[in-house]
């Protein structure tokens, strides 16, 4: 069973983009994403960034495919999902859900591609990040057409 631990904060940013990281330690994207225990997510806007939620997906029940499409479940609501590294179909499940997986390289800080977010969001972000902030609404409807396919 999944855990989300939210974080409750003073401030709602406006068209925020939920960003995840696969960690072990909360400090550096530093975790396989069929392997990663926890995902930590910060919600990133022009203005900045804070934590949003720990998602805990240390399960050892669920069978290889299971452990894949549990993890996909447990990061819905997410746009963005940074891991050391994720295998091909995994990948594949991620984006079906809406989810764009991105890969860190060895010793990436969190905090350092969240301040490389802000920035590029601040500059002249590419269209996909300008389609994913003009949503106003907690209803993604990327996540539509994948529905309309099953």
């Amino acid at each position: 069973m999944n855990t989300k631990i939210t974080i409750e904060g003073d401030t709602k940013m406006k068209n925020a983009l939920k960003v995840a990281f696969a960690t072990k330690d909360m400090e550096e994207i530093n975790a396989h994403f069929g392997g990663a225990k926890e995902f930590v997510v910060y919600n990133v806007s022009k203005e900045g960034f804070e934590l949003s939620e720990v998602i805990k997906t240390d399960s050892t029940e669920p069978e290889d495919d299971d452990k894949t499409d549990y993890r996909v479940r447990a990061l819905k609501g997410v746009n963005i999902m940074y891991s050391e590294s994720i295998g091909g179909t995994a990948a594949a499940k991620v984006i079906r859900a809406g989810i764009h997986p991105m890969k860190a390289n060895d010793m990436t800080r969190i905090e350092d591609v969240l301040k490389n977010l802000v920035t590029m969001i601040n500059g002249n972000p590419p269209p996909w990040i300008k389609n994913i902030m003009q949503m106003q609404t907690e209803h993604d409807v990327r996540q539509d057409r994948w529905a309309e396919g099953e």
